[in-house]
């Protein structure tokens, strides 16, 4: 297993993606949704296939649990390893998301809170890691 991602809710994904290019020098890798409030993905050009930084416009003051995606991601062997880990998670009442398949880039995923209650995806089949 190993953190692949962190996707965050930002107020606008498009000028928050400006300010991580001018001043931590990453670069878009991946842009899906809406053209004028796109999920995005920025990366460091030599690190691209092993960690992500996902912006999602819309900010999370407001948003319900059940529509707010700002998450640790972490990439599993298997779509069986996302299913134990939904199982495990689900015996401790710390299941977010069933597991579930979405179109590329997102996979086949399922969604945990840790102790803390910040919300974390165990995912097989997206593009990096």
């Amino acid at each position: 297993m190993k953190l692949t991602h962190i996707a965050l809710h930002v107020p606008d994904s498009l000028r928050c993606a400006r300010w991580y290019q001018r001043f931590c020098g990453m670069v878009e890798v991946q842009r899906h949704g809406p053209g004028d409030k796109p999920v995005l993905w920025l990366a460091y050009p030599e690190q691209a296939e092993n960690f992500v930084l996902v912006l999602i416009s819309g900010s999370p003051e407001g948003v319900s649990l059940s529509g707010n995606f700002s998450h640790l991601g972490f990439a599993v062997e298997s779509e069986q390893a996302v299913d134990e880990l939904a199982r495990k998670a689900a015996g401790e009442g710390c299941l977010l998301w069933e597991p579930r398949r979405e179109p590329f880039p997102v996979g086949y995923y399922c969604g945990v809170l840790d102790p803390a209650g910040n919300q974390v995806e165990f995912s097989h089949g997206q593009p990096l890691g």
